[in-house]
């Protein structure tokens, strides 16, 4: 591993947690079909598979699908029961996701559930659906329901992750106070201050929000 001057504790951690070849092929395919260039950064999607892992997680909602990296990092984590949960806005990117989680054999694990997000966790709820585990990577201006909705759908001890918190600095910029923006910056203030979770945010790539609900 080469160590250069000026090198950043993000590029370092690149070198030494590397991206697996079926993770790249999604990403390569992602930006193939000219899909935002949106994933979670590759340190973090291992970070997923292993609090799944360790926290023994069963049932996950993943909201906001995009071509299905996030996807494959969560049901790494899963046990011979675990199942996803992941919705949606676009059929396209559901089809994408599911073919990527199917090219990897996880296919059977994963449900999709295509339109707005915010409709399909009132049906889940009025399903009488629950959790352990959500990773929220959607619109952002709805982060703020996105985490309401969690914390109603949670089983007690789930955990919750929110990506992006920082939106690539727009979030610490006073100048930028756009409706995503202030959204993001006040979904960062909920699940800090929210007296139903112990929470933390972790500041490298662009910003992970993680909570675990009492």
């Amino acid at each position: 591993m080469e160590i250069t001057p000026n090198m950043t504790p993000e590029q370092y951690v690149d070198q030494l947690v590397q991206e697996d070849e079926a993770l790249r092929s999604i990403r390569e395919a992602i930006i193939g079909e000219g899909m935002p260039e949106v994933s979670v950064a590759h340190p973090y999607g291992k970070l997923l598979t292993f609090l799944i892992e360790v926290s023994g997680a069963g049932e996950v909602l993943e909201i906001g699908a995009l071509g299905g990296y996030s996807g494959l990092c969560l049901a790494r984590g899963l046990g011979e029961k675990g199942r996803i949960v992941s919705l949606e806005l676009k059929k396209a990117y559901a089809l994408l996701a599911h073919k990527h989680m199917e090219d990897n054999g996880y296919g059977d694990r994963v449900e999709y559930r295509i339109g707005p997000a915010v409709d399909s966790l009132k049906t889940l709820q009025e399903e009488g659906r629950t959790f352990d585990f959500f990773f929220i990577d959607a619109d952002k201006e709805n982060y703020p329901v996105y985490l309401e909705y969690a914390i109603a759908l949670a089983k007690p001890g789930a955990i919750i992750a929110g990506d992006n918190c920082f939106l690539r600095g727009r979030t610490l910029n006073t100048d930028k106070n756009g409706p995503a923006v202030q959204a993001v910056r006040r979904f960062n203030e909920m699940i800090a201050t929210d007296p139903r979770l112990v929470s933390t945010l972790l500041p490298a790539y662009d910003g992970l929000a993680l909570a675990r609900v009492k």
